[in-house]
């Protein structure tokens, strides 16, 4: 038995640089974290003394004889990919719903692959992780996303992800003191809009706008630079707050599907609540939406949300990790 667990994601700025059509003209940038809820997934091989061969345990359970027949797509595509033919069992638990903006299709591809190479008997580095997980959703699944997520959610922490044109990626770690992070995290807010929504069918939107839309996503990158040195520095963090309100608002206007009249009416109350500034997480259209406050303000903003849940949560800094390992017990050898 295998047991990975990876982090979900909250980008700050940059969101949409990672797109290939703009990357591979321009080059990608993207400030971004991890933070301390999880996908986990466990596999093994599973015993020959079950009616069927394999058992995928999803939102669904998929009782299967041949890997050409599960449902799934990352996971049919991934023990294709590994080749893995003998009968396996994989479960997936997430500790917040999928389809919420927190890269969390992401976190299940990169942390599938994990738990697979981990019980070829395999240990891979987190670029290799990434990599893999990009190709898969990318070229094998033709998936519209970007590839932020996968890199994030392997390594972990809070991170400036700089893309070449050629699609190699440089991470580089942000240093704060530990009362600086502590403080960067007291203005932070995490509400659920309480809408779930398929991030590709955005995705594809904002990638089909982006002929038109060069000078906004110029002025989207060129965020990523100013709010590190307000994360870095001794600077207000008001400057952060501001700087996530003008880069939502940007992405607001790259294509009609980002938000909604409800999400609106959520960040409006947010802000004149005192929240400074903030933004939804991933594609856009629902799911989470991060907002940036003095502490102060926080209890008029739940206030003023009406019950929205809120998530509490911190900083993480380990990426994908294989948290079980026990490959002495039935099944098939690596």
């Amino acid at each position: 038995m295998i047991i990975s667990r990876t982090p979900f994601r909250i980008s700050f700025f940059g969101g949409g640089t990672d797109y290939a059509p703009w990357y591979r003209e321009h080059g990608g940038s993207i400030l971004t974290c991890t933070f301390n809820r999880y996908c986990y997934i466990s596999a093994r091989y599973l015993p020959p003394f079950f009616e069927k061969r394999s058992r995928i345990v999803w939102s669904r359970i998929e009782l299967i004889d041949r890997p050409e027949e599960i449902q799934h797509p990352a996971v049919r595509a991934g023990l294709q990919y590994l080749d893995i033919r003998e009968g396996i069992e994989i479960h997936h638990d997430g500790d917040l719903p999928a389809r919420t903006g927190l890269g969390s299709s992401s976190a299940f591809t990169v942390g599938l692959l994990h738990a697979l190479y981990a019980m070829k008997g395999n240990m891979v580095s987190k670029a290799r992780l990434a990599a893999d997980a990009i190709h898969l959703e990318q070229d094998l699944l033709q998936e519209a996303v970007g590839i932020q997520d996968q890199i994030q959610v392997a390594y972990g922490g809070i991170n400036v992800i700089k893309i070449r044109t050629d699609g190699e990626f440089e991470l580089s770690p942000v240093i704060l003191t530990h009362e600086r992070r502590r403080t960067i995290r007291s203005h932070m807010m995490l509400f659920f809009t309480g809408i779930s929504r398929f991030a590709s069918e955005i995705a594809r939107s904002q990638i089909r706008a982006i002929p038109a839309k060069q000078s906004e996503m110029r002025a989207i990158a060129g965020f990523v630079d100013e709010a590190l040195d307000v994360l870095v520095s001794d600077r207000d963090l008001r400057d952060f707050g501001r700087m996530l309100h003008e880069s939502w608002e940007l992405k607001r206007s790259l294509c009609s599907a980002v938000s909604n009249d409800r999400v609106d009416r959520i960040y409006a109350a947010a802000r004149t609540a005192g929240a400074a500034g903030g933004k939804l997480l991933g594609a856009g259209g629902g799911g989470f939406m991060l907002l940036f406050a003095a502490p102060e303000h926080h209890g008029q903003i739940r206030s003023a949300l009406g019950g929205l849940l809120e998530i509490p949560f911190e900083f993480e800094f380990s990426g994908s990790q294989i948290i079980f390992c026990d490959n002495a017990g039935g099944g098939a050898a690596a």
